[in-house]
């Protein structure tokens, strides 16, 4: 038997991407939902959420359009001689970016929302800054949180199928992630691949449930302390 472990490669690699890229982008969106009080909030909180209840295929249905030659995006990347993103290692990016960012931004909002007004203030009266009250303060005290949205993101984006097959396609080496790759062997008959691979998912997916529940636990006694 032998066994491709190219996709493999290829998903750590997508979602370590994914969760840089949503550790830059969803910090200051969950941040902002914590603090503001302007009416779009909830409008805001509302389509950074819409992932969690669409189908998949549905999501990549409208990124498909929207990055494609005749979408907005896609006419706009041609411009800028880019190209276009779907059925691109690119395109994965973005597509895997926008399904798991509630799955950072509601963490880390949870997280900042904890914290309270009292340890802001406090700094204040000291002359920090906003941004220094946000560096020094806000983000040490919401770190579990942003780990936890972090490792959910990260494993959310290894689980991901139906946003990548509308959007990447099965293209080896390039958008033929682990899902697809379990899904091809399965269709081949080729079982005994299709084992090693789910079966490294399930422990994959263990060892994460394991690591959330270490991390809110480790919340909890900070709460206490």
């Amino acid at each position: 038997m032998t066994l491709n472990l190219e996709p493999l490669w290829l998903t750590l690699k997508l979602a370590s991407l994914t969760t840089a890229v949503l550790l830059v982008v969803g910090t200051p969106i969950a941040w902002w939902l914590s603090q503001t009080r302007s009416r779009m909030k909830q409008v805001v909180a509302t389509v950074v959420a819409l992932p969690l209840v669409l189908p998949p295929t549905v999501l990549g249905f409208y990124l498909l359009l929207l990055l494609g030659p005749a979408g907005p995006i896609g006419k706009l990347t041609e411009a800028l001689g880019l190209g276009t993103l779907p059925f691109t290692f690119a395109g994965l990016v973005v597509g895997s970016v926008i399904y798991s960012l509630p799955f950072l931004v509601q963490p880390a909002h949870n997280a900042f929302e904890a914290i309270g007004s009292r340890p802001l203030e406090v700094a204040a009266t000291l002359r920090a800054s906003p941004l220094d009250r946000f560096f020094s303060v806000a983000l040490p005290l919401a770190l579990p949180g942003l780990l936890s949205g972090g490792i959910l993101a990260f494993a959310h984006t290894v689980g991901e199928f139906g946003v990548i097959l509308m959007i990447g396609g099965n293209i080896p080496g390039e958008t033929k992630v682990l899902s697809i790759a379990i899904y091809d062997h399965v269709e081949s008959l080729e079982w005994t691949q299709a084992h090693w691979l789910a079966g490294g998912m399930v422990l994959f997916a263990f060892l994460v449930v394991l690591s959330m529940n270490l991390l809110g636990q480790r919340m909890r006694q900070i709460g206490q302390d």
